[in-house]
């Protein structure tokens, strides 16, 4: 049996400069002296990974976990339980104090390869838990604005950088090969770039049907290509927050958003 709501611990977290998680549990249950993360399996699929992390007293009566920046988390959501006893009966988490504020501006900071961002959040049923991305390169959107026929959209490059022969792609995530090429407009750094859309254009090459445009950048002819995201603040899931219009152009609605995992993409549907 579960237990129920009152009688979970509520545990604080805070991040800092460097990506590390300390959770701070309360006295009771005492004999709990281990959290567990759990990598949350896909629907009808077993939970793979697992990873385990010791409780230290601390001086206060409390106990404390942390979760270091190695190893890595892979990237997708982490549940969080506590393990209460020898038979590692879990006990889910209810979130506490989170102290995220270091991860606000982690936009205006470099980041190296392989790019890899933890966000402590709390679940729609009021758990708490762990967004993870991990990806060997990245290119962070830093802004959209759209007018009534297009959108540009502002970028920087984590672990790689811009050269000769640079583009931006959109991408129909149907599978049918059909591709939009934009030459970005870079920065003086080689890493800051932007690039707009013209949504007549986008409509036209979505031909009678709808569609779904997945944004990517290719650095370099050679390099492989980069998805476009919003990973590097405090938002773990950015759908619901960042709204951008739909403008009508073209017989249809043009509609840029973030989708589950914070990628930026482009929704073309036609009108009617």
């Amino acid at each position: 049996m579960s237990a129920e709501p009152e009688a979970r611990p509520r545990v604080g977290c805070a991040v800092d400069t460097d990506g590390r998680i300390t959770f701070d549990v309360p006295s009771r249950p005492a004999e709990a002296n281990q959290l567990l993360l759990r990598l949350r399996p896909k629907k009808g699929q077993p939970e793979k990974t697992l990873h385990v992390l010791d409780l230290e007293p601390t001086g206060d009566g409390g106990r404390r976990a942390v979760l270091d920046t190695r190893p890595v988390l892979a990237e997708g959501r982490w549940d969080v339980f506590l393990l209460q006893d020898p038979e590692s009966r879990r006990l889910r988490l209810l979130p506490g104090p989170r102290d995220v504020r270091v991860l606000v501006d982690g936009h205006l900071r470099d980041r190296r390869s392989p790019l890899a961002v933890r966000i402590p959040y709390v679940t729609k049923d009021g758990h708490l838990a762990i967004r993870a991305w991990r990806r060997t390169a990245h290119a962070e959107a830093a802004g959209i604005e759209v007018t009534d026929r297009s959108m540009t959209v502002g970028a920087r490059l984590h672990g790689a950088s811009l050269r000769e022969g640079a583009v931006v792609r959109l991408r129909r995530r149907s599978g049918d090969g059909a591709v939009h090429t934009f030459e970005p407009r870079a920065g003086d750094d080689d890493r800051s770039f932007s690039f707009t859309v013209d949504y007549e254009k986008l409509a036209t090459g979505t031909g009678a049907g709808s569609g779904i445009w997945d944004a990517f950048v290719q650095p370099a002819p050679e390099a492989s290509p980069i998805r476009m995201a919003r990973l590097l603040d405090d938002v773990a899931d950015r759908k619901a927050v960042f709204v951008y219009p739909t403008v009508t152009v073209g017989g249809a609605l043009v509609h840029p958003y973030y989708t589950v995992d914070n990628d930026l993409s482009v929704k073309v549907t036609k009108a009617g």
